[in-house]
């Protein structure tokens, strides 16, 4: 290729100075590098030699004085191709002058300047006017436009910007061609600029590029975050495509264009809303505020005021426009609820842990988010919007789901407790009604967090499951317990935890529902009264069993006394338990409690009845020495008694208060009726009075010791110390009115006592006449008659237990002619007879 020594610039000063023939030794080559020399003249073949003449300068050259302001005084003010045809690509657009449209084919793609400058050529022949569509190409570059290229002054469509790319001059064509087929610059402008028809000007105004920048060059804009600018374009963009496709006939070139248009609309919408919830999405994450967001809050109240604006030309041109309104408003609110439901489900155990924990991390991460949109979120959000409220209510609606995916699925029964408890209580507790966010949360605004329909549906779950497994346990406890009662074991040795196992059982259920709410904790508490009931009566039922087979299993008597008291000591925790369960709903519970009562009422007293009957085996012997004549004169009977009492007692004491109290009275009861009996059976009569005050005293003296050792046995059947008192002061006084009184005060204070009764006392007194023995019985007839006894309790009975003898009656003869010392003689002769019999008899019982 040849080589030039001197550049073009001082080729063309050269001439100006007149210089040219006078190179300085410097040789320049004739070889041209101009592909087109065959169609110029002689003259021409170098573009750069011609004449200096302003004239020919580059036209564009006033409008580039500011970038050539370092040049300023020279001549070197002659622009490059590509700054006298605007088609820099890498001299950006200035803000507010962007006339391009979207680059189809890249610079790199572009014919040569050679292949343009034929092309353009071969069409300048065919017609004597350029349209701007032959530089379609050229234009969509992103470099700076030239307005006008036959005046340095701007016409008038160019000052209005309507019609700026009619006029505009090919580039290639300067310097092109030979002087035979053109004159100069301005010459050929003043032939071409010619008055358009106003078909030639609708034409290319329709041909004209859109206003709005390139796509690519807005996308660059939403990648790069300037979302309100990218948005301002991209609603500028779509009004041109919207008024393209109204001016064009469906089906055309210009529609197909205008939709192609159309999708890269959508493209960019797509792409800017993309970016505009990323930003919602990380100022979750942000620990300080972020100030992308007020550019969302700004395209949004941007793109609501575009929907409005364009619902009214809707309305008012009544034709049927593209599907605006776009909505931001709430795509912003369902963008908000997506960063919501990807922020909880990072709380997701992938290990499928428990339930517990999981929705502690939905706690733990609803209120850090919560706090950091209080902190660095709600300031960038304008007030109407009410962005806590609308973060808050997404939280809500988020955890709801996460826990309506977990009631779907087969819960354990404590699973059940933590979901109901959390939903009642730790939600609004540590969540609602966290003081950092309390003041800005409105509860009734939100809803329930699960559907009450949900809710009730896992209370039924938990009250069957609850059923079900505290029955299963109970009785696992009573099989074990039973296996236990038939092992040998001292007192000290067997202590029985059956009513704190069972009752344990049921106390987690009962406190744990309570706790969640009161209506729960009722269904519950009655649900394991049920259970309680039921099993209480098969509690019975084993009992009776044992003692049934006690003579089966032969234990030995402290083993048989130790179990005995083990299945009484159960009864007071579980009656203390029913009527703490019955607290809860009395109404309902009222007959639970009274099976329950009945069943513990009975091993009670099953318990307390088996305890005393081997206590009074041993006691029994004893009682047959007292009311005779030996008994006057020695205490042996009753020290065996009290001893033998106090040593079954030391065992008892391991008893439980309640039943405890009502073995002591039973006894208590039992042996006062076992020592009064020998005496309504008459066992002895008094022959004296001598006699008379010494077996008064000594009932007197036994019963002090009788009240003296049940009261430290803790009895409270004191009522019952009085009886035997009452009989020594009847046996002891000898006037009638007294007798008569005592007997008064003996029926008031036992109301059951019979005529028969106060009979056998006075035989035991010693004899009486008839008529003093009716009056003082006349006393008891007239309360036999009354119906005090009908009302009167066993805890109030004692003398209608005590079974009466045959009474002795007198043969009624006529012994007028007799003697009255004869007939008295005869009488305590039979008196006598009988004493001796009855003697007889009890010494030959062992």
């Amino acid at each position: 290729m040849p080589v030039l020594k001197n550049t073009p610039i001082k080729l063309k000063m050269a001439k100006v100075n007149d210089e040219v023939d006078k190179p300085n030794g410097e040789l320049i080559l004739n070889g041209s590098t101009n592909p087109f020399e065959e169609d110029l003249e002689e003259d021409e073949k170098n573009p750069f030699f011609e004449e200096p003449s302003f004239e020919g300068k580059n036209p564009f050259e006033d409008e580039n004085e500011s970038l050539n302001s370092s040049l300023e005084g020279s001549n070197k003010k002659w622009g490059t191709l590509e700054k006298i045809g605007g088609l820099s690509p890498f001299k950006k657009l200035g803000k507010g002058k962007k006339n391009g449209v979207k680059q189809e084919k890249s610079p790199s793609n572009a014919v040569t300047e050679q292949e343009q400058g034929s092309q353009m050529k071969s069409t300048e022949k065919k017609k004597g006017r350029r349209s701007s569509e032959d530089m379609t190409q050229f234009l969509r570059f992103g470099g700076k436009r030239k307005e006008s290229v036959g005046s340095l002054e701007p016409t008038s469509p160019e000052k209005d910007g309507d019609s700026d790319s009619k006029k505009r001059m090919p580039f290639l064509k300067i310097g092109r061609g030979s002087k035979s087929k053109r004159e100069s610059l301005n010459e050929k402008l003043q032939h071409e600029v010619v008055e358009p028809t106003k078909e030639e000007e609708e034409v290319e105004k329709a041909k004209e590029p859109l206003s709005a920048p390139p796509v690519l060059e807005i996308h660059n804009l939403i990648r790069e975050r300037e979302l309100l600018v990218a948005d301002q374009h991209i609603i500028e963009l779509e009004e041109e495509c919207e008024a393209a496709n109204q001016k064009h006939v469906e089906g055309t070139e210009e529609s197909k264009d205008g939709g192609r248009k159309a999708k890269d609309v959508t493209l960019l919408y797509e792409a800017l809303q993309k970016e505009l919830w990323s930003v919602v999405k990380e100022s979750l994450t942000s620990i300080t505020p972020n100030q992308q967001l007020v550019l969302v809050v700004k395209v949004i109240d941007l793109e609501e005021a575009t929907d409005k604006r364009w619902s009214e030309q809707i309305k008012d041109s009544r034709t049927g426009l593209h599907s605006r309104p776009r909505e931001l408003r709430k795509k912003w609110e369902e963008a908000v609820k997506s960063s919501v439901k990807e922020c909880l489900s990072q709380c997701i155990d992938s290990n499928n842990g428990q339930i517990t924990a999981y929705m502690d991390r939905l706690k733990k991460c609803a209120v850090e988010d919560l706090k950091t949109v209080k902190k660095c979120v709600i300031p960038s959000y304008p007030k109407e919007y009410s962005a806590f409220h609308v973060y808050m209510k997404s939280y809500h609606k988020g955890i709801s789901t996460c826990l309506t995916d977990i009631t779907n699925k087969k819960l354990e029964i404590n699973e059940l407790y933590s979901i109901l408890d959390w939903v009642q209580n730790i939600y609004k507790r540590e969540v609602l009604n966290c003081p950092d966010l309390a003041p800005l949360v409105h509860p009734q605004e939100l809803g329930p967090l699960l559907p009450p329909e949900t809710v009730h549906r896992l209370e039924e779950e938990c009250i069957t499951s609850v059923k079900t497994k505290t029955w299963t346990d109970m009785m696992s406890e009573l099989e074990k317990e039973e296996g236990r009662w038939r092992q040998e074991a001292t007192i000290e040795e067997f202590q029985s935890g059956l009513s704190i196992k069972i009752i344990s059982i049921l106390k987690i259920h009962v406190d744990r529902s309570s706790g969640i709410t009161q209506e729960l904790g009722e269904q519950i508490a009655h649900c394991c009264l049920n259970g309680l009931v039921d099993f209480l009566q098969s509690y019975q039922k084993k009992v009776d069993f044992f003692h049934e087979g006690q003579n089966e299993d032969a234990l030995s008597s402290e083993s048989y006394v130790s179990k005995t008291i083990a299945t009484v000591n159960c009864c007071p925790p579980f009656r203390e338990y029913v009527e703490h369960l019955c607290q809860f709903n009395p109404t309902e519970s009222e007959e639970g409690r009274k099976k329950a009562v009945n069943a513990l009422d009975k091993v009670e007293s099953h318990g307390t009845k088996v305890l005393a009957d081997r206590l009074f085996e041993d006691i029994k012997p004893y009682f047959n020495k007292v009311m005779k004549k030996k008994w006057l004169n020695h205490t042996e009977a009753l020290d065996n008694i009290t001893s033998t009492i106090c040593d079954h007692f030391s065992k008892f004491k391991k008893m439980k208060k309640p039943p405890y109290q009502n073995l002591v009275n039973e006894v208590h009861h039992r042996v006062l009726m076992e020592y009064v009996k020998p005496l309504m059976q008459v066992r002895i009569v008094c022959s004296s009075s001598k006699m008379r005050k010494k077996m008064s005293a000594r009932l007197r003296e036994e019963a002090k010791q009788l009240r003296q050792l049940f009261k430290e046995l803790d009895s409270t059947s004191s009522w019952l110390d009085v009886a035997v008192p009452h009989l020594a002061e009847i046996i002891l006084l000898e006037d009638t009115p007294s007798i008569q009184m005592e007997v008064g005060v003996l029926v008031r204070d036992f109301p059951d006592i019979r005529k028969k009764h106060v009979s056998a006392i006075l035989d035991v007194r010693g004899p009486l006449s008839p008529v003093v023995r009716q009056e003082i019985l006349n006393i008891v007839k007239d309360f036999e008659n009354s119906d005090s006894l009908i009302q009167l309790s066993r805890d109030r009975a004692f003398f209608s237990e005590i079974p009466i003898t045959k009474e002795v009656r007198c043969i009624n003869i006529n012994l007028n002619r007799a003697n009255q010392s004869a007939i008295t003689c005869l009488s305590m002769l039979r008196r006598s007879l009988r004493i001796r019999q009855r003697d007889e008899t009890e010494d030959e019982v062992p």
